[in-house]
């Protein structure tokens, strides 16, 4: 791992979070990796503080897994949890769309036309990355407006769970070209007040979603047994 250059303690312990979650999602910390807190902080330059820290903020996040008396390792998910997660994701996003219709009509079809114009923008001039929290902050919207803490925070925990796959899986040019139409889709259901015609569209787009993450997986486990 390369050094970081920080100073004040609050940049520090944003910066060695940032900095090992995108090591996790890019796959530079592979599955089998174990992460030790005193290794790390020797590999980056900084002290252990920090990198306790992001360990346990990065294992509530879902990402890492707690062996006790050994460190941290790379957490997976498996078909079948990817599988329960879209259903529960599916319910909980139709009924945000729902009250989000509701509540806030005209500044939800802003919100989201804005987003899909940002993501096709940075899309094309290459930065395939840049969906990965584009596509989040579009479903952050829905649960945004639906005028529900518990409901964001609810779809939020949800989506965290599956993040590795998922971003993983986002990295394919083909399913962020197929995540914006699914995205467009849902915006044109708004847009027209459906809500059935919106219940649809989401459903359609995590179900697509889901596809895409487990032949990532799939693919994934392959290449491990090699």
């Amino acid at each position: 791992m390369k050094k970081l250059v920080i100073t004040d303690s609050t940049t520090i312990r944003r910066k060695v979070h940032a900095y090992l979650r995108e090591q996790i999602l890019s796959g530079e910390i592979g599955s089998h990796e174990r992460l030790i807190e005193a290794k790390i902080a020797k590999e980056i330059g900084t002290s252990r503080t920090p990198v306790r820290e992001a360990l346990h903020t990065l294992e509530m996040e879902g990402l890492l897994e707690s062996i006790p008396r050994v460190g941290y390792k790379v957490n997976t998910v498996s078909d079948r949890e990817v599988d329960e997660i879209c259903e529960i994701r599916t319910a909980i996003e139709t009924l945000a769309v729902r009250w989000a219709i509701e509540k806030a009509h005209k500044k939800l079809v802003r919100d989201l036309r804005k987003n899909i114009a940002v993501t096709e923008q940075r899309v094309a001039q290459g930065e395939v990355r840049a969906y990965v929290d584009l596509d989040a902050q579009f479903h952050e919207v829905i649960a945004g407006l639906s005028g529900s803490k518990r409901l964001l925070e609810l779809a939020q925990a949800l989506r965290r769970h599956m993040v590795r796959y998922r971003v993983q899986s986002i990295y394919v040019p083909d399913n962020v070209l197929r995540g914006i139409n699914g995205h467009k889709a849902i915006l044109s259901a708004i847009e027209t007040g459906n809500l059935k015609t919106a219940a649809k569209a989401i459903k359609n787009h995590l179900e697509q979603s889901k596809k895409d993450i487990l032949l990532y997986a799939f693919h994934e486990r392959t290449e491990e047994k090699r």
